[in-house]
């Protein structure tokens, strides 16, 4: 018989590329600097009010080079009743492992009558047959979701496989995500970013104009659920910050817009007062759009969080694009118009040709 507690199991790339991104409008982890102190412990307070339940642990899966703890997790790992799991980074610059363990860890816990509520922050279907498993053995299985209104399953970057297994779906407040994550570029006045995000100064900072978009896309775009999302070195949280003189990124308001924004992937078919190509020819050119739009967003959000060592690394190494940013631009795309058109040539072209156009704009 399980035991009457809850554990919490967070995948910490999902959960930061998907805070970055409704902050910052990019799913660029160093875009953003996290109290993951707080953020932690207001997600323990959210599943705790929906089962009224005691939390037995809080596990937090994320990914580094080799599996190795960084200062960044060994603060994780320090918090009360956290457990810190890692997996690797590959070579493509994804997560290793990470879904493995989250899996074995859901199913065991389960197994052993640990805790009778499962609370999952992800968003990948492959822990999909996990869950199933958990839920055969009498444990309930709630999904942490992001919330999103202008999406069909009212959360981010979730797949439909897994919302569809899990037993409901609750989310997280939106003032939670706004008060953890922070963009780098309000962290000027501070000496050195340390991956966790102080207090912010007494006098806000005064918000930038925004900004049209470069390319308008002509019809409405649906968020599609989406599997891939690389995760970035562990150390990313500890980039120092800016130099003051760049240009701040675009409002958080304008980024949380583009993201509910619909996907053109399906507007493929026959539009009226167009033939069958020209139609494609038009649908095609609205897939370019976005992508010429997130590659400009991933490169204005990178270049306002580099330092200067990083940006020459980056330009001396032409027209090769570090793993992490070519992960960040694949992931933001298919975030809006889906993996199977993100995987086109012409769209994966237009997302690097852009990005370093605006790298040269900025630089």
């Amino acid at each position: 018989m399980a035991i009457e507690q809850s554990a919490v199991f967070i995948d910490a790339g999902f959960l930061l590329a998907v805070g970055s991104s409704r902050v910052t409008g990019t799913s660029l982890r160093s875009a953003t600097l996290v109290n993951t102190e707080a953020l932690i412990k207001g997600v323990v307070e959210a599943t705790a009010r929906d089962s009224g339940l005691e939390t037995l642990r809080v596990y937090w899966y994320d990914a580094s080079k080799d599996g190795v703890f960084h200062e960044s997790h060994k603060r994780i790992a320090l918090i009360d009743d956290v457990k810190v799991r890692l997996g690797r980074i590959g070579v493509n610059g994804t997560q290793k492992g990470v879904d493995l363990r989250m899996g074995l860890d859901l199913v065991e816990i389960a197994r052993n009558g640990a805790a009778r509520v499962a609370y999952l922050l992800t968003g990948d279907d492959d822990l999909a047959e996990a869950v199933e498993a958990a839920q055969d053995l009498g444990m309930k299985v709630v999904l942490v979701g992001i919330e999103n209104e202008a999406h069909y399953l009212k959360v981010t970057s979730v797949a439909e496989h897994l919302a569809m297994q899990v037993d409901r779906i609750i989310t997280l407040p939106n003032e939670l995500i706004t008060s953890c994550f922070t963009p780098r570029t309000r962290m000027k006045h501070f000496p050195e970013a340390t991956g966790e995000a102080p207090v912010p100064p007494a006098v806000p900072v005064p918000a930038p104009m925004p900004r049209p978009p470069q390319s308008p896309v002509p019809t409405p775009l649906t968020v599609h659920a989406h599997r891939s999302r690389g995760s970035q070195h562990g150390s990313d949280l500890g980039t120092p910050a800016a130099p003051a003189d760049r240009q701040p990124p675009t409002e958080p308001t304008e980024a949380v817009a583009r993201a509910a924004r619909p996907s053109p992937r399906d507007a493929v078919g026959p539009v009226p007062g167009f033939s069958t190509d020209q139609a494609k020819v038009a649908a095609l050119q609205r897939l370019l759009d976005v992508a010429a739009e997130v590659g400009r967003s991933v490169a204005e959000s990178w270049y306002d969080t580099c330092t200067e060592a990083e940006l020459e690394e980056v330009l001396s190494d032409r027209p090769n694009l570090p793993i992490h940013i070519d992960a960040t631009l694949l992931r933001d795309c298919a975030a809006q118009i889906g993996e199977y058109d993100t995987d086109r040539q012409s769209v994966r072209q237009k997302l690097r040709k852009t990005f370093w156009e605006h790298i040269d704009l900025l630089h």
